[in-house]
C-alpha cells in the first residue's frame, strides 16, 4: 500500500503531540506508534488550531 504524504508539517504534528502528551512515544516508537485515538486527537487539534486561524484572520479584516 502506498503511503499519503502527510499534511501537517513534521514540526506541527510534533507540537501537537508535546501539547497531548504524548510525545515520548513519538519518540521511542514513531508515529506508528500511537493509539488510533490519539492520532485522531491530532487531526481535531490541528482543524482547532485552523479554525481559530480563519477566525482571527477573519475578525483582524
Amino acid at each position: 500500500m502506498a503511503r499519503r504524504r502527510s499534511i501537517m508539517s513534521e514540526h506541527l504534528k510534533e507540537e501537537i503531540a508535546k501539547e497531548l502528551g504524548f510525545y515520548d512515544v513519538v519518540q521511542r516508537e514513531g508515529w506508528g506508534g500511537i493509539k488510533a485515538r490519539d492520532a485522531g486527537n491530532m487531526v481535531k487539534h490541528a482543524i482547532q488550531m485552523a479554525e481559530r486561524g480563519m477566525a482571527e484572520k477573519r475578525n483582524d479584516s
